[in-house]
């Protein structure tokens, strides 16, 4: 299963909402507000965690396919 996250690092409150997606594909996306910083890959450890809590998969199965530098990031669940 592949998702599109937009992330906002360093937020106030940790969110995870679905809604449409504003690329031409269609389908949906998620928008994830973490705490941690961007820095030392900390956020994107945190995107992980917080997709394999809700996709209900170990977090060794989610891997961050593309964009780790970027606030929009391509995820894979292997099964």
């Amino acid at each position: 299963m592949y998702i599109r996250v937009v992330v906002t690092p360093g937020a106030k409150r940790e969110k995870v909402a679905a809604h449409p997606a504003k690329h031409p594909d269609g389908g949906e996306e998620l928008a994830i507000a973490v705490r941690e910083p961007a820095t030392g890959n900390r956020a994107n450890d945190r995107v992980r965690e917080l997709i394999a809590l809700r996709v209900g998969a170990p977090l060794g199965k989610v891997r961050i396919l593309t964009g780790h530098r970027s606030r929009v990031k391509m995820i894979s669940v292997s099964s």
